[in-house]
């Protein structure tokens, strides 16, 4: 049985597939982010989901990346989870003249 981080690795080679994957990075983040959040507030999805009023399945929409949340939701999100949100823009590695 061929394992998922195999193919992961194997498709990684692949320009196109790599170009696709890093773009969703910052998704992959706070994803991991929040599901770290949950983790050490030592909730499962249905607790939190009940600390933030809404349903255990959107809890696991936001973990799985396939919605994207609100500053108001991510603010519910660090208050039903004990933690404080911090949003920050970072400088990426380009051309400065490009900004202009």
């Amino acid at each position: 049985m061929t394992k998922l981080t195999d193919l992961h690795a194997g498709w990684m080679k692949d320009a196109a597939y790599r170009r696709e994957y890093e773009a969703l990075e910052e998704e992959f983040s706070l994803a991991h982010a929040m599901i770290a959040a949950r983790s050490r507030a030592g909730l499962t999805q249905e607790e939190l989901a009940a600390r933030m009023e809404t349903s255990q399945s959107a809890i696991a929409r936001l973990e799985a990346g396939r919605s994207k949340p609100s500053a108001r939701t991510l603010e519910r999100f660090a208050r039903a989870t004990g933690t404080s949100l911090r949003i920050s823009f970072l400088p990426v590695a380009s051309d400065a003249s490009s900004l202009r």
